[in-house]
């Protein structure tokens, strides 16, 4: 009897609008990113079933949330007046403290950071009076561990996860179909290729989409923010965002690349049935460096751009006292209430809370050499911050 051969419908990208249908404007500029997407995933050769299934999975999720948000803009026309003043950027590469950033400022009662909860389902607009008890926190966890399909707790290890945690803006700005995001959980070099080379103003449109939904029924005064991706665009950033203010953490490249290369290991797993470490070493060596690149040009073009340098190591020794120096930087208020909250959320999520993690740049077929060949640039410029 002759075999049966499966065949993955990927579905075309005006069939997936036609499903979630969306205002013209959102319709046609998700359209090439989301046509590309599709591209990508069909393309993808070495998928095995579930590495298919949960990118399949993610696309309609992204534009699931990005329906939920234009209906209820369309409800609320006010949310569309909501004003998103100075938001302040984390920047710099991955495992140089920038999720503990994030967290030790989000601490701050006057700070607004995107939670995760309300990311996964951010309709109806979270509300002050209900933040804390909203139902969809429980929800979150189900939805988490769909849309990861593999070693939660492993993952857990290495990147920060829970309902009430700060969300990344990659997990968002994925709805407009113009974000590296999507590389982290499956290899795809041909939507990452013309990402690089597009104008994404409108995903920044649809960042700020996303504050204003979050902020209208649930406000503060500061938005403190954060992704690596958003130094490849940092025009098309402060195009949206002009009086955008920046913080960007320093750390030795040699100690980061394996660090990060492992947690995207992790990550990938269940995509793939095997996979190759020192490819995957190389392929983030350079993917980094590619923001990075772009992002020390920027800051050379523009020396003008309000960004606050930190040491990594500095933010590790003394994380209150760093954290307080910055907000005296951009003249934010500094409260001991603050601080002590801060020092309860370092006394409650230690580094190794759920379990330490193992790794090395030569089981990613790298050595240090190789990290300061790629990374020199970077290096040189900042090497009184490193």
């Amino acid at each position: 009897m002759a075999s049966t051969v499966l065949t993955r419908q990927v579905p075309r990208a005006d069939e997936l609008l036609d499903e979630y249908p969306l205002p013209e404007y959102l319709r046609s500029n998700v359209r090439p990113g989301l046509t590309r997407l599709l591209e990508a995933i069909e393309n993808a050769a070495d998928f095995n079933e579930a590495g298919f299934a949960r990118a399949l999975h993610n696309v309609h999720d992204d534009l699931r949330r990005l329906k939920a948000i234009s209906d209820d803009r369309l409800r609320y026309p006010e949310i569309a007046q909501v004003e998103i003043k100075q938001p302040m950027f984390i920047l710099g590469l991955p495992r140089c403290g920038t999720s503990v950033l994030h967290a030790l400022i989000g601490c701050d009662k006057d700070v607004r950071t995107p939670l995760q909860w309300e990311i996964a389902n951010p309709s109806p607009p979270p509300e002050t009076a209900t933040f804390a008890s909203d139902p969809r926190i429980e929800q979150f966890e189900a939805h988490q561990r769909a849309q990861f399909g593999g070693q939660y707790d492993e993952l857990k290890k290495g990147h920060p996860i829970g309902p009430l945690i700060p969300q990344e803006c990659g997990s968002f700005m994925t709805s407009s179909f113009q974000s590296s995001n999507v590389c982290m959980m499956s290899r795809l070099p041909g939507f990452y290729d013309w990402f690089l080379g597009i104008d994404a103003t409108f995903r920044y449109e649809v960042h700020k989409m996303w504050l204003q939904h979050l902020s209208w029924k649930n406000p503060r005064k500061h938005w403190v923010l954060k992704i690596q991706e958003h130094m490849y665009k940092m025009g098309e950033l402060r195009a949206v965002y002009p009086d955008a203010i920046f913080v960007q953490p320093h750390r030795d490249p040699t100690t980061v690349i394996a660090s990060i290369s492992q947690l995207i290991r992790v990550i990938r797993e269940p995509a793939y049935d095997q996979q190759d470490s020192h490819k995957l070493g190389r392929e983030f060596l350079h993917l980094w460096h590619d923001g990075l690149e772009r992002m020390i040009a920027y800051r050379h073009a523009h020396p003008d751009l309000p960004i606050y340098d930190m040491r990594y190591k500095d933010l590790i020794a003394d994380p209150v006292g760093t954290v307080r120096a910055l907000y005296s930087h951009y003249g934010w208020t500094f409260t001991q209430e603050t601080a002590d909250a801060m020092l309860q959320w370092l006394a409650d999520n230690p580094a190794d809370k759920h379990g330490k993690r193992k790794y090395s740049l030569e089981e990613f077929g790298l050595t240090a050499d190789d990290v300061r060949a790629v990374y020199t640039d970077y290096i040189d410029e900042y090497h009184d911050h490193i």
